[in-house]
Parts: structure tokens; C-alpha cells; sequence
């Protein structure tokens, strides 16, 4: 069994960046569990599937397999054969992908994926309940967040409109798994940080805990 660090955080709080150069830094695979959840979107908003349809999802949920690996150190996931590429970051995925992951079936399915890759390898994976939920278990637990404000910003330079505040409100009132920072994880502003600063706070927290970073 690997090692699992835990990035937990809202919407545009920085840390699938952070998470990715932590695991470069570490030599884990870096795992988005969001694009997970995102390429499931894609499929539901390709089939033509109302999103707010919970029996019409689970019914296209059954019919979908997805295949999760890694490539470079980075994890991939392909949707019945389908790698679905730059559709992962759709206007219309952006619009779906609250509504699928709210159902408990799908987030069943998908967090069992997600498990599946410290079987084999140490990994750093990044969402919004890995600490919570997927590696509940791990003592390497990190919460980045940011202001309002300065999400808002960072979407509208990422050329996404969707709403924060909606986000917000979906993912931590949601029934299954919703956003918490879970007891003991190490929350983290990044708002007046940059990427390298929430990078060297994430790896201090990680010495400070007894991991062996390697050579320094």
C-alpha cells in the first residue's frame, strides 16, 4: 500500500497547481479526482442526459466504464475507450459536473477509483473530500484555500464563468461527501501566496509530520 497525501480545497483555491508540484517534488503520481467526476460530465452532457435526472444518470453510470492509470506521473482516466481530452473543461461539463457528483452512486463508483491507485503507487491526489473521504485514513491531510474574491479572479483568467459562491454552495451542501476541512489537515491561504509559497508551506507540513522528503 502507498503513500496518499490529501489536497482538499474549493474552486479555484490553487491546488490542483499545488498538488501537481508537490508530487513532482516528491516523485508520486499527481491524481485530479476532479476530472473524474468531469469526464462522467462529459459523457452525461454528450449522451444528452439531464444532469438533474438522478435515475437517467445512475442508468448511463451503468453503462459507462472508465479506465484510470497514469502516465508521466500524472493520472489519466478514458471513458469507455474515450480519452475525453480538452472536453474536460467545457462551458457545459463546468454547468454539469456539481449536479453528477452530488449523487452518491457516482461519487461510490468514482472514490473506488480513486482508491485503487495506492494499491500501486504513492500518490498526491487533489478534490474535495479526499481527506474526508477517499483516504480518510492518511495522516497527510492539507486544505488550500483563498478569498472569494481572489477565486472569482483566477477563474475569469482561466476564460471560466461559472459562479464561486454557487460552487461554494453545491459542494459543501451537498449530502454525499460534501467540501469540509477535515480535523487535523493543514488549512492553508493561498491568496496572497504564490504557487511556490503554497508549495513550500505544503512540504514543510509534510517534514513536520515525519515524511522522509528525500534529498534536500
Amino acid at each position: 500500500m502507498g503513500i496518499a497525501i490529501a489536497i482538499d480545497g474549493p474552486a479555484a483555491s490553487g491546488k490542483s497547481s499545488v498538488a501537481r508540484r508537490v508530487a513532482e517534488e516528491l516523485g508520486f503520481v499527481f491524481v485530479n479526482s476532479g476530472a473524474m467526476y468531469r469526464a462522467f460530465a462529459w459523457r452525461v452532457v454528450g449522451k444528452e442526459v439531464d444532469a438533474n435526472n438522478e435515475q437517467a444518470v445512475l442508468d448511463l453510470l451503468q453503462a459507462t466504464q472508465f479506465e484510470c492509470g497514469e502516465e508521466e506521473g500524472v493520472g489519466t482516466v478514458v471513458v469507455n475507450g474515450v480519452d475525453p481530452g480538452e472536453g474536460l473543461t467545457s462551458d457545459s461539463v463546468n454547468s454539469t459536473v456539481s449536479a453528477i457528483a452530488a449523487y452518491p452512486e457516482v461519487r461510490e463508483r468514482l472514490v473506488a477509483a480513486q482508491r485503487a491507485y495506492r494499491e500501486h503507487c504513492n500518490v498526491v491526489m487533489e478534490g474535495r473530500d479526499i481527506g474526508s473521504v477517499v483516504f480518510a485514513d492518511t495522516p497527510y491531510k492539507f486544505y488550500i484555500d483563498a478569498s472569494p474574491e481572489v477565486r472569482e479572479r483566477r477563474r475569469r483568467e482561466q476564460g471560466i464563468v461559472d459562479s464561486i459562491a454557487d460552487r461554494d454552495r453545491q459542494d459543501s451542501s451537498r449530502k454525499a461527501s460534501p467540501l469540509v476541512a477535515v480535523e487535523g489537515a493543514i488549512v492553508v491561504d493561498s491568496s496572497d501566496l504564490n504557487l511556490e509559497e503554497v508549495v513550500r508551506e505544503v512540504l514543510c507540513g509534510l517534514k513536520g509530520q515525519g515524511l522522509s522528503l528525500g534529498a534536500e
